[in-house]
């Protein structure tokens, strides 16, 4: 029998039986069938899989999800992503949308973690943790740009 984990994800507690190692991605998209965060590279490299592990953005591809018992897990599903989402489509910051899910979390995190968020960071943050080859990255700016306007916390 598969041990028992308890994982808090968009404020609502699961308690899922999983082998051991089950990745986060795993997790959210099989046993909980949150389809929002992508499935990527499957290392940790492109970021479309990127949630929020207690504020933090993180590659679920790349964690346990019993790293993640007691954490506050957030997907692009939770109500405080909506925002940033509805931000991307009046700027038309998505093209093809495979990594806009995981992009979205990390401006979340990034729009939370200081009073003045730094635009420069975000750009060091994007380009670290995110790859998109569609070409939206001035649009995907722009949508920081007017977050930072019109505060999303």
């Amino acid at each position: 029998m598969s041990p028992s984990v308890l994982l808090t994800v968009n404020g609502h507690t699961h308690e899922l039986s999983l082998a051991p190692g089950t990745l986060l991605i795993d997790a959210l998209r099989t046993d909980l069938a949150l389809k929002g965060t992508r499935h990527g590279c499957g290392e940790g490299a492109c970021g479309a899989c990127t949630v929020l592990v207690n504020g933090i953005a993180v590659q679920s591809c790349d964690i346990a999800a019993a790293e993640c018992a007691g954490a506050a897990i957030e997907t692009i599903e939770s109500d405080a992503a909506a925002p940033v989402a509805a931000a991307f489509l009046e700027f038309t910051a998505a093209q093809c949308g495979f990594c806009t899910a995981g992009i979205v979390m990390t401006i979340l995190a990034w729009l939370r973690g200081r009073p003045v968020p730094d635009r420069a960071e975000l750009i060091g943050k994007l380009d670290e943790l995110h790859l998109c080859r569609c070409g939206a990255h001035a649009r995907i700016l722009r949508v920081a740009d007017a977050l930072v306007a019109r505060p999303v916390r």
